[in-house]
């Protein structure tokens, strides 16, 4: 009872927190003439009501495409449709055709936000409360797990102050959950359920397979191993099939809303985004995207990433582990996001997810990480009108975690997974034996550096030759920090001996 008590408490208040952020302003709130994210979902439901499935993808006079059309696969549409449904009941107004664009109401404004509440309620918070309750953990550090993930502020400003939906991201947990408990099939199912709902999904998708290979593997590919992977491949393409169905007659169809969800002509990353990736930090020094045509970028990026994700998925594959699957979604997702083609802001929350998952045993890292990411996201939350909310959540997530873990007592070797490595390197490496003090000291100089940025970016009118002079800053040195963890991921992975395991099952 004590347990459930706790983790009730940590419940709550994040409900809280994520409610009051809600009540907020929206993004592109009475900014016409596309008004921004509130109004693209709103849309979606216009589309999804008022059209045939046939034209939902299709530019016609009825859909304009350039006005926020449809670019998220088939759930993401029928989540729209559901939500639509529901606004007909209240006022049909909110998805007349045509004559709803850009409307905005304080009750349709409750509705929207509503509908963001129930997602978290019925997919995300339940997900992220039996997850925790499932660690091999005291019920105290569970219950701060649960806290520490809840009051995560870069989901709850996008989720709640942006506006988005955390279904994909819900839909992943679940699918982590399962595996977790050697429900494969359901894994699997949740996994496609999420990969359907929104295609940024990709970013967990060489864990999922790389790990359930794995398994495959090691029950022997002649015996029970072999049934697995027929059922696994089964259960995944009956999964797509149901998510696809309303498509599958016509190829045309299939074919466009492929095109839409891959839109490869646009490049590697928007012009007017400042994205805390490799490709946009590069870009103040050498303009890829004018050397280069969109193909040779699509190229380029793929080969990149790639290789930045072969030693993770390897390792994986070889040696199947929950904890080496839950550090190689962090690491592959961190992959994505620095090297891919067309990354968004908001995608930083596909690799920050996984990193809420293995807080409690990498506290101070994990801690570090989850600032920086929602850092990364200043330029957006600014433009937004989110920087006192920013401010208060930030400072509540990370009073949150000193308190709950003591994150600055937890940063010997052991406590950052290290202990392999550094008994490697420390032969050739002296300076490594003071890293505790080193990693320390950085945190400090990171943290400064994020909160000098902020209010620059904030206060300041940048000079008028150099008017992208702060959000490139804010990139560039959120990129520097997301090099530096991947590189961290990518160490703890490959140097996870199974005699490690092996310890930390007996203890």
């Amino acid at each position: 009872m004590e347990k459930w008590s706790l983790m009730t408490i940590a419940v709550l208040l994040g409900l809280t927190v994520r409610w009051t952020v809600s009540l907020g302003s929206y993004s592109g709130a009475g900014k016409p003439p596309m008004y921004g994210d509130y109004e693209a979902q709103r849309h979606w439901q216009e589309v999804t009501y008022n059209l045939p499935i046939k034209q939902w993808y299709f530019n016609t006079s009825d859909n304009n495409l350039l006005y926020w059309g449809l670019d998220y696969p088939p759930l993401t549409a029928y989540h729209s449709l559901l939500c639509a449904y529901v606004a007909k009941l209240i006022n049909p107004d909110w998805i007349a055709l045509h004559t709803s664009q850009g409307y905005e109401s304080q009750s349709h404004k409750l509705f929207m936000r509503a509908t963001v509440f129930v997602a978290d309620l019925l997919i995300y918070i339940p997900a992220v409360v039996l997850y925790c309750s499932c660690l091999k953990e005291t019920s105290t550090k569970k219950k701060a797990s649960a806290l520490c993930i809840l009051l995560y502020p870069g989901l709850i400003l996008i989720d709640h102050g942006h506006f988005q939906y955390p279904l994909s991201l819900g839909f992943a947990l679940w699918g982590i959950l399962f595996l977790s408990h050697d429900w494969d099939l359901l894994g699997s199912v949740a996994f496609c359920l999420a990969l359907n709902y929104k295609q940024m999904e990709l970013y967990h998708s060489a864990p999922f397979f790389c790990y359930l290979l794995g398994k495959c593997f090691k029950k022997g590919l002649r015996g029970k191993g072999l049934i697995l992977l027929i059922k696994l491949g089964g259960t995944v393409v009956a999964s797509f099939a149901v998510c696809w169905l309303p498509f599958c007659a016509d190829v045309e169809q299939i074919v466009q809303v492929l095109r839409r969800l891959f839109p490869i002509d646009r490049g590697l990353f928007e012009a007017c985004d400042k994205v805390a990736n490799i490709w946009c930090s590069l870009s103040v020094l050498i303009k890829i995207k004018n050397i280069l045509s969109p193909q040779t970028q699509l190229k380029l990026s793929f080969a990149v990433t790639f290789l930045s994700l072969l030693p993770t998925c390897i390792k994986l594959t070889l040696e199947p582990s929950l904890r080496g699957f839950k550090f190689a979604l962090a690491s592959c997702a961190l992959s994505f996001f620095l090297f891919s083609f067309q990354v968004h802001e908001k995608s930083i929350l596909l690799v920050s997810i996984p990193v809420c998952l293995i807080i409690n045993e990498i506290p101070f890292m994990a801690t570090w990480f989850l600032l920086v990411s929602t850092f990364s996201m200043l330029p957006l939350l600014l433009k937004d009108g989110l920087l006192f909310v920013y401010t208060v959540t930030t400072l509540a997530f990370l009073s949150a975690c000193v308190t709950s873990f003591s994150i600055f007592d937890k940063t010997s070797a052991e406590d950052l997974q290290l202990k392999w490595f550094s008994l490697f390197i420390k032969g050739y490496v002296s300076w490594f034996k003071s890293f505790p003090k080193i990693v320390k000291k950085l945190f400090l100089l990171s943290v400064t550096v994020m909160g000098t940025l902020t209010l620059l970016s904030a206060a300041m009118t940048p000079p008028q030759r150099f008017p992208d002079l702060f959000p490139l800053a804010v990139s560039t040195i959120s990129c520097l920090h997301f090099l530096f963890f991947l590189l961290y991921f990518n160490i703890v992975i490959l140097w996870d001996s199974k005699s490690s395991r092996s310890q930390k099952k007996m203890s």
